[in-house]
């Protein structure tokens, strides 16, 4: 009698594992894309610089809408000399998260200006980029 309840109680909590596994897993799944996949859903384009701002559009390219979109936006000192390049790079990085969402096939607008200006040195130039870094795509159910 015991062994029975044992077996039935070892079923019911089995089962109900399973299923909240199944249940997480459908609820929060999570996919890591390389930078070719991402580019079919988000990209960036129209990017220009003017005074060290950086201006361009963000273009969701995919039927969901997307959010928490996140760029990087990299100012890379080149030297004139690379054989010779000085002490200090002044080579910067930042984060730029665009406010709110983006609807299929529409694009989100960006201007960014660091918050610190970027130094101004001699003996090279700037090569200034804007990319996506992040972002989460809202799959809607289907009906």
């Amino acid at each position: 009698m015991k062994t029975v309840l044992a077996r039935n109680l070892l079923c019911v909590f089995g089962l109900t594992c399973l299923s909240l596994a199944l249940l997480y897993s459908t609820a929060w799944t999570q996919a890591i894309r390389d930078r070719e996949q991402s580019s079919r859903v988000l990209s960036v384009e129209n990017v220009s610089v003017t005074d060290r701002s950086v201006s361009g559009a963000a273009v969701n390219r995919s039927r969901n809408t997307v959010r928490d979109v996140q760029l990087l936006i990299r100012y890379i000192w080149l030297w004139d000399n690379e054989t010779k390049p000085g002490l200090d790079d002044p080579s910067r990085s930042f984060y730029y998260n665009l406010p709110g969402e983006i609807p299929p096939g529409e694009r989100a607008s960006f201007t960014f200006k660091p918050s610190q200006p970027v130094a101004r040195v001699s003996g090279g130039h700037f090569e200034i980029s804007a990319s996506i870094a992040g972002f989460s795509e809202v799959f809607l159910p289907s009906r």
